[in-house]
């Protein structure tokens, strides 16, 4: 009986808008905290935790003040992941006129679709136009990822680069910046000449063969143009 009177308890404090109000709440501070620490891992289980409240249920309550920013938060963090198929199952759950007009929203589905395209320059400008300064943390991991993806394509395309070149196609804005990812790349800097140069791959050797051969290959075309 007395196990019985535990349960019914619970399940009544449960039903509590109060209390619900008072979970909701707590969740959302430490998904908070988790962006402000730098706590990944964390702040997916907080949210994991406030799918309930945002998607499925409100509990009767009074939408929550952050709950977008939150779920624009999370959009980022699958973004910056690269899981982007998990990114559109979650627009499917917000509603439209929220994905056409809510800045928090609007801001990564912009996003997503400057990466569909390719356009790393808008990415880069979207990163001044954040609906709010907790947004740049989710921002700077995917530019990092991007600027990795950019700098292998570089040292395949080019031998070397003046300093102010490689620093606009990186997306830099300082020159020490520059600086610091290159030593971390083992590119070689020569400070008098004001260049990078990238180091020289079989596969770098590959590519620059291939070209010559197309070279070749057309040049022994327009001769054959020219005979007939």
């Amino acid at each position: 009986v007395a196990l019985v009177k535990i349960a019914l308890h619970s399940a009544q404090v449960e039903l509590d808008p109060k209390f619900q109000l008072t979970k909701r709440s707590i969740l959302e501070m430490g998904a908070e905290f988790s962006i402000k620490t730098g706590d990944i891992p964390a702040f997916e289980r907080y949210i994991a935790q406030l799918e309930i409240f945002y998607y499925e249920s409100q509990h009767g309550l009074v939408e929550s003040k952050v709950m977008y920013p939150l779920i624009g938060l999370n959009l980022l963090r699958l973004l910056a992941e690269n899981l982007i198929a998990d990114f559109h199952t979650t627009l499917e759950r917000i509603d439209l006129a929220q994905l056409q007009s809510n800045p928090y929203i609007v801001h990564p589905v912009k996003l997503e679709q400057a990466l569909m395209e390719g356009s790393y320059k808008k990415v880069w400008q979207a990163r001044a136009e954040v609906p709010t300064p907790e947004y740049l943390f989710f921002m700077d991991i995917l530019m990092a990822t991007i600027r990795s993806e950019v700098a292998s394509c570089v040292e395949k395309s080019y031998s070397n680069l003046p300093f102010d070149d490689a620093k606009s196609v990186l997306f830099f804005t300082s020159m020490d910046e520059l600086l610091r990812f290159a030593q971390e790349r083992r590119w070689a800097v020569s400070p008098s000449e004001k260049r990078i140069t990238f180091p020289s791959t079989a596969e770098n050797t590959r590519m620059f063969q291939g070209e010559r051969i197309m070279k070749q290959t057309l040049t022994y075309a327009r001769e054959l143009e020219r005979i007939v």
